[in-house]
């Protein structure tokens, strides 16, 4: 092995080894935060004021779980939080299929810019776009004889939510199905096959794992929104998770054990966790697919 060899050998070392320990410590800054608050968790309370965070505990248990089911009534939240994300996932998926399906397979005037305003209203910052919104609730409201019939219930958040999330999820199964080729369309269409059938029973099916992944990434937005429940919602008995367990204020009030915040912020994130390891296969697959098949 000549010298330049040895050099760029032992560079190349170098520089893995400085990649390695940059990855140990943003893993480390990333975990610590979860492992404290897990290790917060477990502890009384009153034991980590009077000893310190890295003091031995004399009890592990799940105390502080139990509590935080009862006190931070997360059955509540947590149903209030199904209520919303099951119709904003399954809507919103099905609007954005059904409008990729129109714009990739049919071809007609200004369809590339309707894609784009889709997707460019999914951008726009929550803060931005939150007073139009709430002032044409109260348009639409005074329709009806009640200006607040959009405010503070489910209907008004989840409308919100599946106007946000269909523009982004139009535009994925969009760039998916320009990679499934035309010859299968075609053949549909000589087939005999109508519009709905070439739908429902050829393009649905096909578009499976990129739907179930962004089933899971709607999922994740709408469950951790905190600003579009707090902005349209008043009543605490109805807020989602996100938006019920934000209100830090309220919480160290009534619940000023830290311990107990903890293990009801584990709780909270659990589902997801959950969520995730059951769909795990499919989010990948939908992840890489698109690129496979446009390899081929």
């Amino acid at each position: 092995m000549s010298l330049e060899q040895v050099r760029y050998r032992d560079a190349q070392a170098r520089k893995d080894h400085l990649i390695t320990l940059l990855i140990l410590v943003f893993a480390i800054a990333w975990l610590f935060p979860i492992a404290w608050t897990l290790w917060t968790s477990l502890r009384p309370y009153s034991e980590v004021l009077m000893q310190g965070i890295f003091s031995i505990p004399t009890k592990v248990d799940l105390t502080n779980y139990r509590e935080a089911l009862n006190q931070m009534f997360m059955y509540r939240y947590f149903t209030n939080t199904l209520i919303v994300l099951v119709p904003v996932v399954v809507i919103s998926l099905f609007f954005a299929s059904s409008m990729a399906f129109v714009i990739t397979k049919f071809n007609f005037k200004h369809n590339k810019q309707l894609l784009l305003l889709f997707t460019a209203g999914s951008l726009l910052p929550p803060q931005v776009i939150f007073l139009p919104i709430f002032k044409m609730y109260i348009i639409v409201g005074s329709w009806f004889g009640n200006k607040s019939m959009l405010y503070d219930n489910y209907l008004g958040l989840i409308l919100i939510h599946i106007a946000l999330q269909t523009g982004f999820a139009t535009f994925i199964l969009n760039s998916y199905l320009q990679t499934i080729p035309k010859e299968i369309s075609e053949q549909a269409q000589v087939d005999g096959a109508s519009v709905f059938q070439h739908y429902f029973m050829i393009v649905l099916p096909m578009m499976k794992a990129p739907i179930l992944t962004l089933g899971i990434l709607i999922s994740t937005w709408v469950y951790n929104d905190f600003f579009w429940g707090f902005a349209m919602m008043k009543s605490d008995a109805i807020r989602p998770m996100s938006t019920a367990l934000g209100r830090i204020g309220a919480f160290r009030q009534l619940i000023p054990d830290q311990g107990v915040l903890a293990a009801g912020s584990l709780i909270a994130a659990l589902p997801l966790v959950i969520l995730y390891l059951f769909l795990r296969k499919h989010f990948m697959s939908g992840i890489i697919l698109g690129t496979v098949v446009k390899a081929k």
